[in-house]
């Protein structure tokens, strides 16, 4: 973190510092109101009102700042433009050269401007949240919903910059005609036929969809991994990277990733008869099916720790484990056994690697290749989803060898027993253990207390306006002790390193969008575990139409992902297509409810499909949006967000299949309904409690 922090002082323009936000300033404000409040010489609504003025006069300097900077940029554009009409009348290499390296100055200028209203809307979101923060009090709600919405919101103007994106089209669109040109002057013994793109457009368009948030389907995926971007210096990371990173264990880590999926999706269609040909009920489907998640609750930890000293070793013993559990899974039926098949599914969830192949991606993989190592991520799960559920479908057959019965419910155990088997001879053959990562502790630690206070929230926005080491000194409030500044930057920089302090890092947005994500699991559990009763029950459909129907709402996942990574994601805000797809879940659910006489075939199938597709847009954008709120300290370590929200999703999971056993004893007419009503108040209170903290999430 303090590497990021003397990069964007780095980045700081020295003739342009007067205009930045005073952020020292504000800091000393928050402080200077909370005495006062404390001594009563203020009341809030005062301190709202003067805290409120101040900010408005520090975005008003920024935003009057751009609009000068975005008129000369303009300025410039149009005279080269004028100039290049001119030019191509009488068209020379050398002065059109000279040209383009005018429009190339023009974008470096402009993508100082974009860094400059970056590093001031970090600074904006830093001190609202420190204020919230300070006081207890949602300001950052209160200033938003007053200022974003306003005709003439100076607020806009820095998170939205319309004009900055004028210029960037401008700049863009003249480059690019130029580079288009350019070849038709010159012969093709003066430069090669093919004209490589000018870079500047580049590093422009990467400036613009950071400061926007623009997402590309690869970034889109990637965030479902919940990998959380550290933004440290690329020269320092990547000579780490390039030394850990080896690509054949990175397949197999995304191949232990799709075999768990399968592994985990292919009984679905079965569970209930093989349930009942052990004589159990088949709503004990639940109990099958969630043994697994209950299981991996706890595997989940214990993986994330191990991968702090190792990935080959969890790796081997995940592969080893899972074949034990679906080889006991497979023969209960001869055994005759329903607690040697639990005992099956138990090994089968102990042996959930999700945690390692999560860490090995976000330790061990290059940065300029994360991005796309985390859509294969989510990629390699989803394909796994679908094709579990597919497998069993064609698996349509009955024999038996010697004692061992193979027919439609064992040789899903039989057929992962196999696949894992032949993963852990691959992986002993192949796999590279990378060399231990070490995290260096600067010499000198630049230390804010007034970011961590009590052990709370470590606000991973950094102010941009830095304040040296001599000058913190003069502020007793905010000087650390510089002999034990290494354990002070441990504390407030490093890595969750217990439950406790994870949860302590969780401010009110991130516990909101932990919730949706228990209830879009939640929900899609029910849908997935309790489909082949719900539809023997109404519809009499046999093992190969649940098969086909569960696949199907699987193969949904990449197409829509790619509508919403490459075009919704980039027309709304996240906050507004969290709250739509929110809203879509729970019309589904309201659609699947048994109210008439008969139930049909399409209103089953097409509410399934109304919740499961705007489930996976919710999870898209929850996950996009609680990579950006939540702190940088659960980045690495142990405890990191990927372990919160997989844990999240894991209790859904768990909850949700032991409602579906729990609602077997009120009868199977009754399963629906009682399964959905959990499901309805779930996302009810997290609709909720996403308007209450709505404005949290600009």
């Amino acid at each position: 973190m303090v590497q990021f922090a003397k990069k964007l002082k780095a980045d700081q323009i020295e003739e342009w510092k007067g205009f930045y936000i005073n952020y020292k300033l504000m800091k000393k404000k928050v402080k200077q109101y909370s005495q006062q409040l404390k001594v009563g010489a203020l009341d809030r609504r005062h301190v709202v009102k003067e805290f409120s003025r101040i900010l408005d006069d520090q975005i008003e300097k920024i935003v009057l700042f751009m609009l000068e900077q975005q008129g000369i940029l303009a300025s410039r554009i149009k005279k080269l433009g004028d100039y290049g009409e001119v030019l191509l009348q009488e068209p020379e290499i050398s002065k059109i050269c000279e040209l383009r390296e005018a429009y190339t100055d023009v974008g470096q200028d402009l993508l100082k401007l974009l860094k400059f209203v970056d590093i001031n809307a970090t600074g904006i979101r830093k001190i609202l949240k420190k204020f919230d923060k300070r006081f207890g009090y949602r300001f950052t709600d209160y200033f938003v919903a007053t200022r974003a919405n306003h005709p003439y919101s100076q607020l806009q103007q820095v998170f939205k910059h319309v004009g900055i994106g004028a210029v960037v089209g401008a700049l863009s669109r003249n480059l690019a005609d130029l580079q288009d040109r350019q070849g038709s002057y010159l012969s093709i013994y003066d430069q090669p036929s093919v004209v490589p793109k000018d870079p500047i457009i580049d590093s422009i368009q990467v400036a613009v969809d950071k400061v926007t948030h623009t997402t590309s389907l690869i970034q889109f995926l990637g965030q479902h991994a919940l990998i959380i971007q550290e933004e440290l210096p690329i020269s320092a990371e990547e000579q780490i990277d390039d030394q850990r990173y080896h690509f054949m264990s990175l397949l197999l880590n995304l191949v232990n990733t799709f075999l768990y999926m399968v592994n985990t999706y292919i009984i679905v269609p079965t569970a209930d008869d093989y349930a009942v040909s052990l004589g159990a009920a088949a709503t004990v489907c639940g109990v099958i099916i969630g043994s697994m998640a209950v299981a991996q609750l706890f595997s989940s930890v214990y993986f994330s720790a191990w991968s702090n000293k190792s990935y080959f070793r969890p790796l081997v013993f995940s592969s080893i484990v899972l074949f034990l559990g679906n080889i006991l899974y497979a023969v209960a039926f001869d055994l005759n056994s329903i607690a040697i098949l639990l005992i099956g599914r138990v090994l089968c969830g102990l042996g959930s690697a999700r945690a390692v192949n999560r860490r090995y991606i976000s330790d061990c993989v290059p940065l300029k290749i994360r991005m796309q190592a985390s859509a294969g991520f989510v990629s390699a799960s989803a394909l796994g989803m679908a094709c579990g559920p597919a497998l069993a479908g064609l698996l349509q057959t009955n024999f038996k060898i010697a004692s061992l019965t193979f027919n439609v419910t064992t040789l899903p155990g039989w057929l992962m027993a196999i696949a894992w088997l032949s993963y852990l001879v691959w992986l002993w053959i192949s796999f590279r253990e990378p060399i231990p990562h070490v995290d260096v502790i600067p010499n000198q630690v630049q230390n804010n207390s007034g970011d961590v206070e009590g052990g709370q929230v470590e606000e991973n926005l950094v102010q941009p306006l830095l304040l040296t080491l001599e000058q913190k000194h003069d502020d007793a409030d905010e000087d650390a002790d510089f002999e034990n500044h290494q354990e002070k930057y441990v504390l407030s920089h490093g890595p969750a390193n217990s439950i406790r302090s994870a949860y302590r890092l969780l401010t009110p947005s991130v516990k909101v969008q932990l919730l949706i994500y228990f209830m879009l699991k939640y929900a899609m559990e029910i849908l997935l575990s309790e489909s082949s009763v719900v539809t023997l029950y109404y519809f009499e459909w046999k093992t190969s139409a649940v098969a086909i129907f569960l696949a199907c709402l699987g193969l949904t996942v990449l197409p829509v992902n790619i509508i919403v990574g490459s075009y919704i994601s980039n027309m709304f805000e996240d906050r507004q297509i969290l709250l739509a797809s929110e809203i879509m879940v729970c019309i589904g659910i309201l659609l699947s409810f048994h109210v008439t006489h008969h139930y049909s075939v399409a209103q089953y199938v097409s509410s399934g499909f109304i919740m499961f597709v705007a489930a996976e847009v919710l999870e898209g954008v929850n996950l996009s949006l609680l990579s950006r709120v939540m702190s940088s300290r659960l980045a690495r370590g142990t405890y990191n967000g990927g372990l919160l929200s997989t844990e999240a999703g894991t209790i859904a999971r768990v909850v949700a299949d032991g409602t579906i056993t729990l609602a077997g004893y009120l009868g199977q007419g009754k399963l629906l309904n009682t399964t959905l009503v959990p499901s309805l108040l779930i996302c009810v209170a997290s609709i909720i409690a996403t308007c209450f903290t709505y404005n949290s999430l600009y």
